[in-house]
């Protein structure tokens, strides 16, 4: 599967409402966004799952939600995100169909392993470094933590995540991951719209080198 290089992800402590965000994050030209809503009962996550799922249809870009697989499949939403503790991957893939986008968090290279054979369509590594948007952390990966899930050449795309700024990119890109995964560093900028652009142009910049 072939997924875009940057990911975004909206977060509950962001100064704009879930909505708010995923709008400003596709006016700016995001293609890929996960809503992370933690906060707020199972009715109001769903109802802003259906309306964002609804916007995101319309600019044609992917919706994944996190957690929950069921909120997905009453949203209309593109796929789930499952951390190590959420719904098994196989319930996941039997209430959405083979054709939903399943993406799962990994800490270590085991945990990586796993994910790959239980059938993920891409991994969530990390974290990078320690991050505001993630309560009960994991281990800090770092490159070497990055570098020791890439070298077993998994067949599945390996999207780096947690705490990751615009100073960081040209760390990461070049230990082989597939893309990128941003949350606070672009939906609490004061203008979501430059802080996507931003990391954007550096994601593409250092893209392109490590292929040169």
């Amino acid at each position: 599967m072939i997924l875009p290089p940057f990911h975004c992800l909206t977060w509950d402590n962001a100064p704009l409402t879930h909505l708010e965000q995923v709008q400003q994050l596709l006016d700016a030209g995001a293609n890929w966004i996960q809503l992370r809503q933690k906060n707020g009962t199972e009715r109001e996550k769903r109802q802003t799952a259906i309306a964002a799922a609804t916007i995101c249809e319309k600019y044609k870009a992917i919706l994944i939600i996190n957690d929950s697989p069921q909120i997905c499949l009453e949203s209309g939403a593109n796929g789930v995100h499952l951390g190590l503790k959420d719904c098994p991957v196989l319930e996941a893939r039997k209430l959405l169909g083979e054709y939903a986008i399943i993406g799962g968090t990994a800490n270590t290279p085991e945990q990586a392993g796993q994910r790959e054979q239980e059938g993920c369509n891409y991994i969530g590594l990390g974290p990078w470094r320690a991050t505001q948007t993630k309560e009960n952390l994991s281990e800090i990966l770092g490159k070497t933590g990055i570098k020791n899930v890439i070298d077993l050449n998994l067949k599945i795309p390996i999207i780096a995540i947690g705490g990751i700024a615009l100073h960081d990119i040209e760390k990461i890109i070049p230990l082989g991951v597939q893309g990128i995964a941003v949350s606070s560093g672009i939906v609490a900028a004061k203008n979501i719209g430059e802080a996507f652009k931003e990391y954007l142009k550096q994601i593409i910049l250092c893209l392109g080198k490590n292929v040169a």
